[in-house]
């Protein structure tokens, strides 16, 4: 038992003796840091820089914080009966004035902004101050200021204010085209009115349309940074302080952050902003195209090696892209030699650039890559989407599914479509079918297949079997719109 007991002993002092030696060995590792990684081949691709840790972000908050503004906005609700009492001429006939009107309420939003000029300038959202009576600025030094709002943008969902003062502390903008997935950013706001916050994070992803805000310009910075309701129009910085993005959006089942928030680009930004602050409004340019991303299956159906691009399903009459020569099934693969990754990039573009400017579009017909000059128009304000933005399904059922019958007349003039439309209506569809689930639904017109016209269900599926194992481009009309879609003669 004692020799057990003196091996047991021997094996922790051996052990703790161990344990000594790696410490110290780990010590004169951390202290060579650099220098011993680099000198060694099995690395790879990490760096000296790459090895320093950031302890803290404690100097650049102190910089940012005092930029990083409270908005309080208040507005008028309409007054109400009390007891929900419909305000209604047939109501009081009965009831009177036992119901007296209500004096409206004063309804206070709390949310945040960002000083990006040292005469008082801010940056926030549309949806902060859309319908605000008053709007006041409250900064971490307690001080508070009546703000004038300069110019608010629904699409885009971002504000300008302006609030009287001189040599304010301001964010710099940085460029948000640099920022990289994985760098690290800060969000710096007023979440749940509790007080200026400061959360941490990467950026999860870039370039993100999330479609559920009331605007459609979107070209999202991702962030795992905890963003909660009030910190909708505060800042998102990156390591050094600088303003990479306007804190817009979340998407939780719950409300709270799941870690899945959303910025608006600082780039996005200061072309918005420079335009309210000098006109108050946005001029945004377009082609006069409707068009919709390149799924794989379309990419397929067309010839193309990659997905990419935006597919044209309609031209304007009249438009700058029909006075270009640009025609339904062109793919615009590129803007004054800017790649063109889908539909959601090329309006963002599109829209970012002046009316009246000429742009070089490249596009992509019949195999062949070719370059037109497009002056832009402008976008009227209420146009602020393209019909037919939406993505292909995969058709994967085993056949088609779907009832169709010559379009006529009667049938044409129920649709809201000209008398002299020719195609198929889909007149009845199983939700299991192959036809289904590459998103054709019941009512759709198919005119095309494979960019031959089709009259007649022989014609429909002779041009699909033709196909073969490759998708076949498919060209509807739905409720007066014009998209693409893919179907597959075979599984």
């Amino acid at each position: 038992m004692n020799n057990l007991s003196n091996k047991v002993k021997g094996s922790v002092n051996y052990f703790l003796v161990v344990l000594t030696i790696g410490f110290a060995v780990a010590a004169a590792s951390v202290q060579s840091g650099a220098q011993n990684i680099a000198a060694n081949p099995e690395v790879g691709p990490v760096t000296p820089s790459s090895v320093a840790l950031q302890n803290s972000y404690a100097d650049v908050v102190s910089r940012v914080s005092p930029a990083v503004v409270t908005v309080h906005s208040t507005e008028r609700s309409r007054a109400n009966r009390q007891g929900s009492v419909p305000d209604d001429p047939f109501f009081r006939e009965f009831f009177g004035d036992r119901f007296p009107q209500q004096a409206p309420r004063r309804v206070e939003g709390v949310a945040s902004g960002v000083i990006v000029s040292s005469d008082g300038y801010i940056l926030t959202n549309h949806h902060v101050v859309d319908g605000a009576a008053e709007i006041r600025i409250e900064t971490t030094d307690n001080r508070s200021y009546t703000a004038k709002l300069v110019g608010s943008d629904r699409p885009s969902d971002l504000a300008v204010l302006k609030i009287e003062g001189q040599n304010l502390p301001a964010i710099k903008l940085g460029d948000s085209d640099k920022v990289r997935v994985g760098d690290v950013v800060l969000a710096v706001g007023n979440p749940l009115g509790i007080g200026q916050t400061v959360t941490s994070g990467i950026i999860s992803a870039k370039g993100r349309a999330t479609g559920i805000s009331d605007g459609s310009f979107e070209d999202f910075l991702q962030t795992d940074a905890s963003i909660n309701r009030g910190n909708s129009g505060g800042a998102l910085v990156n390591s050094t302080g600088e303003l990479i993005g306007i804190n817009s959006q979340i998407l939780s089942p719950s409300g709270g952050s799941i870690g899945i928030g959303f910025a608006i680009p600082s780039n996005m930004a200061k072309v918005v902003m420079d335009q309210l602050v000098k006109t108050g409004k946005v001029r945004r340019g377009m082609i006069g195209v409707n068009i919709q991303s390149v799924s794989a299956d379309l990419a397929a159906s067309l010839g193309m090696a990659t997905a990419r691009g935006a597919i044209v399903s309609s031209v304007q009459a009249g438009g700058p892209g029909e006075k270009a020569g640009i025609k339904r099934g062109d793919v615009i693969t590129a803007i004054n030699g800017q790649q063109v990754a889908d539909s959601n990039n090329l309006r963002n573009t599109v829209a970012a650039t002046a009316p009246g400017t000429p742009v070089t579009v490249t596009f992509v017909r019949d195999g062949r890559e070719q370059q037109v000059s497009v002056t832009l128009a402008e976008l009227p304000a209420s146009e602020t989407t393209s019909t037919g933005d939406s993505e292909s399904g995969d058709a994967r059922g085993g056949r088609f599914g779907l009832t169709l019958e010559p379009l006529t007349a009667d049938s044409a003039s129920r649709l809201g479509l000209d008398a002299g439309e020719q195609g198929l209506l889909v007149t009845r569809l199983e939700t299991s079918g192959a036809a289904a689930e590459a998103g054709i639904r019941q009512g759709d017109v198919i005119q095309e297949v494979n960019r031959q016209p089709v009259r007649t269900v022989a014609e429909f599926t002779a041009a699909l079997q033709r196909s073969g194992a490759r998708p076949a481009l498919i060209l509807v009309i739905r409720r007066g719109g014009v998209i693409y879609l893919t179907l597959r003669a075979t599984q």
